[in-house]
C-alpha cells in the first residue's frame, strides 16, 4: 500500500522543482521514490487484477483463463 508519508515527500519535491528547483541529491531522491511509487502501484494493480472475476450477461463466468490459472496457483479458486 502507497504511504501518505511516500506521496507527500513526492509532492514536496515536485512544488520544490517548479518553484526553485532541486539539487542533485533531491533529484535521486525524487526518482527512487518516483520507482518505489511505481512499484507499489504496480503490485496493487496487479492484486487486483489477480482476484477479479468478469461475467457476461447471463451470468456465466468469462474470466480470462490466464487470471484463472493464477487464482488456481494462489489457492484462490477450486475449479
Amino acid at each position: 500500500m502507497i504511504s501518505k508519508e511516500l506521496i507527500g515527500r513526492i509532492n514536496e519535491l515536485a512544488k520544490k522543482a517548479k518553484s526553485e528547483g532541486l539539487t542533485e541529491l533531491e533529484k535521486i531522491e525524487r526518482k527512487d521514490l518516483r520507482a518505489k511509487y511505481l512499484k507499489e502501484f504496480r503490485a496493487g494493480f496487479r492484486q487486483q487484477v489477480e482476484m477479479l472475476q468478469v461475467y457476461d450477461k447471463e451470468g456465466k463466468e468469462v474470466t480470462p483463463e490466464k487470471v484463472r490459472q493464477v487464482q488456481r496457483d494462489r489457492g484462490l479458486r477450486d475449479d
